[in-house]
């Protein structure tokens, strides 16, 4: 492998850990840092605010979720990429301004115009979360495809450990308006350029082949020269979306993945209202306990040793941990 081969390699892991960091760990999980302030100042209730992500996903996820994965086949993952970044940067500097005092942008608290954003936010999360990130690390990696996975991921649980105490320090400061469109900036300019620059493929003719280490070199291709000459054995035939779903293993990851972000989306949705409106804390004791119960998630992430330590089990195990301990009474 040559080193511009690996400073490639190392700016693609980069680019997804920036994009999952920004994208999930931010407007994802950052977004109901916020809900309160809209139950409190707008009149809004706790079903209308959490409904947001509701309606969002509900409409985004079958309309788009195919689409999505078709665009990223035909244009790649990048352009997908650069889409999400601004969509959901964008989602958080409009829902920002709903109803935000003073003389600048500022729209009214509708929650007509509260879902639209979401639905922007739900739309970005499509196009430049995991979906395009993980099959541009699939196109870059092979044998190391599982570290670069998990250090990619990394970027959801460390974003969303920040943004709690970044949230609460900005609204302390600025308010609740401006600070929430600074996140959204923030994604923005934080990740964009990442995504702008980064190879949806690497140049298989003069890095991958040769190397060994890119996705030509587990098609039977040649490598090295010389004596160190060898042969890849070739792979399988490509496998077809008709043959996936018809898998057994399919409807388990299905079922699997719908528990486990489930259970974690559907905590975050409502800790935070939890923990002001019905417990009485101050906002930096929920910021702090916010940003422990995301920080937490960071050694599951670390899905290489996972990937190691019988992985449909561990898969298992967490998705089954993900919802303990049981709500008090």
């Amino acid at each position: 492998m040559t080193p511009t081969y690996q400073a490639r390699q190392l700016h693609v892991a980069t680019t997804a850990f920036v994009a999952l960091f920004s994208i999930v760990g931010v407007a994802l999980y950052g977004l109901p840092f916020f809900y309160d302030f809209m139950v409190r100042d707008f009149g809004w209730t706790r079903r209308e605010v959490t409904s947001g992500n509701a309606y969002s996903k509900l409409i985004i996820g079958p309309l788009f979720g195919f689409l999505a994965g078709w665009m990223v086949d035909r244009f790649g993952p990048r352009l997908l990429m650069i889409g999400g970044i601004l969509m959901a940067g964008l989602a958080l500097i409009g829902l920002g301004a709903l109803g935000a005092p003073g003389t600048g942008l500022s729209l009214a608290p509708t929650l007509a115009a509260f879902y639209v954003f979401y639905l922007f936010n739900a739309l970005g999360y499509v196009c430049g979360g995991p979906l395009p990130n993980q099959v541009l690390l699939s196109r870059w990696f092979d044998r190391a495809r599982g570290k670069a996975m998990g250090f990619a991921y990394l970027g959801i649980g460390i974003g969303g450990a920040i943004v709690p105490l970044l949230a609460a320090a900005l609204t302390a400061r600025l308010g609740w308006h401006i600070a929430l469109q600074l996140l959204g900036a923030l994604i923005i300019v934080f990740s964009l350029p990442f995504a702008l620059f980064v190879r949806d493929n690497p140049d298989t003719d003069a890095e991958g082949q040769t190397s060994g280490h890119g996705p030509a070199a587990v098609h039977g291709h040649t490598t090295g020269g010389g004596a160190n000459t060898r042969t890849t054995a070739p792979s399988a035939a490509p496998l077809t979306l008709n043959h996936v779903l018809r898998h057994w293993t399919f409807p388990l990851l299905l079922v699997g993945s719908m528990c486990s972000i489930g259970a974690v989306g559907g905590t975050m949705q409502n800790l935070k209202l939890l923990l002001t409106i019905d417990k009485g804390l101050s906002q930096s004791e929920a910021a702090a306990l916010l940003s422990l119960v995301l920080g937490s998630s960071i050694a599951g992430r670390l899905s290489w040793a996972g990937s190691q330590i019988a992985g449909p089990r561990n898969t298992s195990c967490c998705s089954s941990t993900s919802s303990w301990p049981p709500r008090s009474r």
